[in-house]
Parts: C-alpha cells; sequence; structure tokens
C-alpha cells in the first residue's frame, strides 16, 4: 500500500527551480531516504507533502489524501520535524511537549507510550528551557514534539544535521523502533552515510532524481570498477589522475582518493602509471562502491570539489 506519493511535483523560487518533475512512492511501514546535498530540493518536497508548501505543477497524496484539498486531514495524520530547531526556546522541555500536544487536542498521558522510549531520556531535564539544551536533547524533543499526537506518517528534514556521530546513531535506532511500531518514515539527509539505514533511498541533485532504489542494489549497479588511493602527496595525486586516459572520475574520500576506471584497466597500469610521477608511496585496493560513489557517479556534471 502507498502512504505517500508525488506525481511530477515541480517548484521555483523566483528563477530557482527547487524541484524539476519529481516522482516518487513511500510505502506503508517503510523508512525512505532523501539523500543529497543542500539545495537539492530535499527540504521543498518535505514541505510540499506536509502541505506547507504548494507546488507549482504535480499533484502529492499522503495517505490517499491529496496534498492541497484535504490538508486539514493530512496534518491530523502526520509529524513534521523541520531541519532548524523550531521549538519554544523560553519554554521549558515539558511545557513545548503539553503545547503541542494540546495544539493536537490531546495530552502527553494519552499518548505517553508512543513518546516513551524517546522522552524518557530527556525527561530528567523536562524543566530545562528547550534553548539550554544540547543537540542530541534538541533533536529529542523535536521528535517527541512530533510524535505526541500519534501520527501514521513521521517526516524528518535532515534530523541529525549538526549534532554528534553518538546522537545519530541514537537517532536512528530511535527511527527503526518508531519503524517496528507501523509508522511510515520519510527523513532527508545529506549524510552518505545514513542512506544505508534506510530500506529504500531516493538520490536527489538540483531537483531531479538520479536513482530510486535499495541501498545494496543501487551499490549494485554502480558500473565501473573502483578503487581506493592513499598517498602522502593526496592532492598531487589527485590532479595526476585526473589527466590520465584510464580515468573516469576520481574525487576525495575522506583520507583517500577513490578512483573509477575503464572496465579493461588492470591494477599495473594504474600503478606504473603513478610510480612514474614519483608516487612510489601508493596504496591501492580494489573496492565496492558507496551511496557517496553511487551519487557522484549519477549527478550531472559540476565543478569538480576541492579538498578540505
Amino acid at each position: 500500500m502507498i502512504t505517500i506519493q508525488a506525481n511530477e511535483v515541480n517548484k521555483k523560487y523566483g528563477d530557482t527551480i527547487a524541484l524539476r518533475d519529481l516522482s516518487l512512492s513511500v510505502e506503508k511501514g517503510e523508512l525512505f531516504g532523501l539523500i543529497g546535498p543542500d539545495g537539492a530540493g530535499k527540504t521543498s518536497l518535505i514541505r510540499i507533502l506536509t502541505t506547507l508548501l504548494l507546488a507549482d505543477k504535480g499533484t502529492a497524496t499522503v495517505n490517499g489524501h491529496d496534498v492541497v484539498k484535504s490538508y486539514r486531514a493530512i496534518r491530523r495524520q502526520v509529524g513534521y520535524m523541520p531541519g532548524r530547531f523550531s521549538l519554544y526556546q523560553d519554554l521549558s522541555v515539558e511545557e513545548n511537549l503539553r503545547f503541542f500536544a494540546t495544539a493536537f487536542g490531546t495530552t502527553i498521558e494519552a499518548n505517553y507510550d508512543v513518546i516513551r522510549d524517546i522522552y524518557q531520556q530527556i525527561e530528567p531535564f523536562r524543566r530545562r528551557r528547550a534553548g539550554a539544551l544540547s543537540g542530541g536533547m534538541k533533536q529529542k524533543l523535536a521528535l517527541s514534539c512530533a510524535l505526541v499526537h500519534r501520527p501514521e506518517v513521521l517526516f524528518l528534514d535532515e534530523p541529525t544535521t549538526g549534532v554528534d556521530p553518538v546522537s545519530r546513531q541514537e537517532f536512528w535506532q530511535i527511527l527503526k523502533g518508531l519503524q517496528e511500531r507501523g509508522i511510515t518514515i520519510l527523513v532527508s539527509t545529506p549524510y552518505m552515510d545514513e542512506a544505508s539505514l534506510c530500506d529504500r533511498i531516493a538520490l536527489i541533485q538540483d531537483g531531479q532524481l538520479l536513482g530510486i532504489d535499495t541501498p545494496a542494489a543501487l551499490r549494485k549497479a554502480y558500473p565501473h570498477p573502483l578503487w581506493d588511493l592513499q598517498s602522502s602527496r593526496r592532492y598531487e595525486l589527485l590532479h595526476f589522475l585526473r589527466q590520465q586516459e584510464f580515468t573516469l572520475s576520481v574525487f576525495p574520500f575522506g583520507e583517500t582518493l577513490h578512483l573509477a576506471t575503464r572496465p579493461d584497466v588492470p591494477e599495473h597500469q594504474i600503478r606504473e602509471s603513478c610510480y612514474s610521477q614519483g608516487f612510489t608511496d601508493i596504496q591501492l585496493t580494489r573496492i565496492e562502491a558507496t551511496i557517496e560513489d553511487c551519487f557522484m557517479d549519477r549527478m550531472a556534471p559540476t565543478a569538480d570539489p576541492e579538498i578540505h
């Protein structure tokens, strides 16, 4: 059963195109990820699906309700956690939660079983002002507020941006627990490593869909031999490899380089080319593609990224 459906959705802000004929569907009970960098169109799509923004063209439904004609019904059935912390900074943890429960005509007590596992982690600080919470605690409070009315569908816009790695990991464990309760979840993130935690993902760039499938299927479909290279002269090696005939693409990847080559290029040719230019300390390893490799392969040509 399809819970979220978008059909050829378009959105512009002046001359800037945010979404270009974007279509996707999310099954009931699915944990679905929108994966892409800042400015890809993820937030615009989520705001359209949560009835906070009108599309210029196209249609969308949530739980069978049209986002324009039946926006009131959708707002009762969905929870929304925006990317920017938007709770009342001067209210306490408990006051924020009670406010949101009241806004939906319910109480914390009536739906405590939904938020228990999350809220118990911040309940000792229930009298602390929301503005004084750490990033991870703000995240849990915002999620509790989004769930306090027992929604059937949960929309999360870059929920782990700006929080520490431990809090990110804890948050995804929480999402898995919510999914087990039957809640359909659509989450956007710029972190490619979080893609593997979703049932299916949509790769988005410049408002366009680059691919949609399970993380494993997308990685398996990567079409080129891929190599990991390490060298003490990484920046020089990067520029050298970009000039080689056997190179299809090469990008910085953490402390290493990921090199995609033609299928007929043997390992010794890559090594010999590097050695001939004095890169004698290289470590070369054949690897499987990551979601980030898949994204870079599918996206439209852009300026080469700088190494930071």
